[in-house]
């Protein structure tokens, strides 16, 4: 085989290697949609790779308010295993309406104490304090804005609007069921959302 011929060879090998690459990474960092919103199928909380476990619309009167996702290290069908799972989790909230945040605190706030005994109530009291001080900083939360969830084992409840930390860590684990329970609890914000949301 000839040098010219030898060189064509390579370089087509090179452009495969390459074209395999771009395959793999756009594999690696796939993405899926709903209600227009572009979500990721991987994300990283800590040190953990979490995977998508269901995401849907919340609605309310028809109209189309946010879109939630959830995040786990592995795959739950139930609120309980949801619950009881050990490692991060992440609820990501991404605005499709604009609302204000003493409306959104509100509902988080609804949430919590439609799914909570009178008892947790009391224990979650100083906590649920914080949801209000904590989105007080914004007039209202924009389409397009995402409110993120965390729970980091060993620190705790984190909160984030667009990426930037808001407030406290909030240290109990209870609180973090007390905020799941707002959308996969027995009194859901949406019951196709909370189908949804676990991979429904």
């Amino acid at each position: 085989m000839q040098g010219g011929e030898h060189k064509q060879m390579g370089n087509s090998i090179k452009k495969w290697l390459v074209m395999g690459g771009l395959l793999a990474f756009s594999l690696g960092a796939a993405a899926v949609e709903v209600g227009g919103v572009t979500l990721d199928e991987q994300v990283k909380v800590g040190n953990s790779e979490l995977k998508l476990n269901g995401a849907g619309i919340r609605t309310k009167a028809f109209f189309k308010v946010y879109v939630a996702a959830l995040y786990l290290g592995d795959k739950k069908g139930s609120t309980a295993e949801v619950l009881s799972a050990t490692g991060p989790k992440r609820v990501t909230l991404t605005m499709l309406r604009e609302v204000s945040s003493d409306q959104l605190s509100q509902a988080l706030l609804d949430g919590i104490n439609n799914n909570s005994s009178s008892e947790e109530k009391l224990q979650l009291f100083n906590q649920m304090l914080a949801i209000g001080q904590i989105f007080g900083a914004y007039r209202s939360i924009k389409p397009k804005d995402v409110v993120t969830l965390d729970w980091v084992p060993g620190s705790g409840t984190q909160i984030f609007m667009n990426g930037k930390k808001l407030g406290d860590t909030l240290p109990e684990a209870s609180f973090y069921n007390a905020l799941l329970k707002i959308w996969l609890g027995d009194k859901p914000a949406d019951k196709s959302l909370k189908r949804q949301m676990l991979g429904g």
